[in-house]
């Protein structure tokens, strides 16, 4: 089909989501001025159930079911994601058309207005800090053991209303990019360890959406984006375990670092290796679909994940992990 005569369907949900899925369909709009698009409002299991860890829910397509549903069924065409919602495996038939280039990359702490002049450092002994994330909780108990760490759930206006309104939290740890996409940079008080970027998800057999979208890609980001989330797969990295996972890429150098944590923080691997991705086909690596991009380097990011969660896994990994579930669904 003639992409510009089409009106193509993009999900999105709440504010965030809109911020994020108009900055895509913008994009597009640049590559094809008369293409008409429709966007879709939807919700999911994530987004329904707030009183409860994600790490307890135990449904991996939190953020993706239904979504993936409305894809399958064609009431949509093009699906815009946060990376780290994404499951390192999809569900057949589906992919990533398209890896957008990382914005700021870094966790922020949001800090209670009453300590608006302190850090983590600096906060009381056994001060309550929000977040939804196992891995940043695992992270942050480790490098701040003085602090208590407590589940907040929401999208960013409800974790916001939650931290200024109550005295529950004395901060919120939240991904920069999501406070930058709203206009909120003024509230980060402090900024932690990588994060985030944006991720387009279209039915695989779509030959026409998969062409039209990947004119988004990023190659940096997408060989970055291949590395992490083959180290992930390879660990079963997820919701209910605290796994850690940062590239950087300098001089045609693809660097990997990850880490596990015990839930508590107290006991860690970590671990960094490279490889050269110096320079098509159409194979799917870890979900993500980028056939311009050089097949041979695409494979040398997914070894390299592979080969650091083989690493990790050697030094006991596989231990911290699943003591680190057990725990976790106890």
């Amino acid at each position: 089909n003639d992409v510009t005569g089409n009106k193509d369907h993009i999900y999105c949900l709440h504010k965030l989501a809109r911020i994020q899925t108009d900055s895509v369909a913008a994009m597009l709009k640049d590559f094809y001025p008369d293409l008409q698009m429709e966007i879709v409002a939807m919700s999911t299991i994530g987004d329904k159930i707030l009183d409860t860890a994600l790490s307890k829910i135990g449904e991996k397509s939190l953020f993706t079911k239904e979504l993936e549903n409305a894809l399958e069924r064609n009431e949509v065409d093009l699906v815009v994601h946060s990376l780290k919602d994404l499951p390192t495996t999809l569900p057949p038939g589906f992919t990533i058309g398209a890896v957008l280039k990382r914005e700021n990359p870094h966790d922020a702490v949001v800090l209670h207005p009453k300590y608006k002049e302190r850090t983590l450092d600096t906060l009381p002994e056994n001060s309550v800090i929000g977040t939804s994330s196992l891995r940043r909780a695992a992270q942050l108990k480790r490098r701040f053991p003085h602090l208590n760490f407590k589940d907040i759930r929401g999208n960013l206006n409800t974790r916001l209303k939650k931290l200024d309104e109550k005295d529950d939290y004395a901060a919120i740890v939240l991904a920069a990019a999501g406070l930058q996409r709203m206009g909120w940079e003024q509230r980060i008080s402090q900024i932690l360890s990588p994060e985030d970027s944006l991720a387009v998800e279209v039915r695989s057999s779509d030959a026409d959406i998969l062409q039209m979208v990947s004119v988004l890609h990023h190659g940096d980001t997408v060989l970055r984006c291949i590395s992490e989330r083959a180290f992930l797969r390879h660990l079963e990295g997820g919701c209910s375990v605290p796994v850690a996972v940062h590239t950087e890429l300098k001089d045609s150098q693809l660097y990997l670092t990850g880490a596990v944590y015990s839930l508590d923080g107290s006991d860690s691997l970590k671990e960094t290796m490279e490889t050269s991705v110096a320079n098509g086909d159409e194979l799917q690596r870890v979900g993500v679909t980028a056939n311009q991009i050089c097949g041979e380097v695409q494979d040398r990011a997914e070894q390299l994940g592979v080969q650091l969660a083989d690493l990790l896994l050697s030094k006991g990994a596989k231990e911290i992990l699943t003591v680190a579930r057990q725990l976790n669904d106890a």
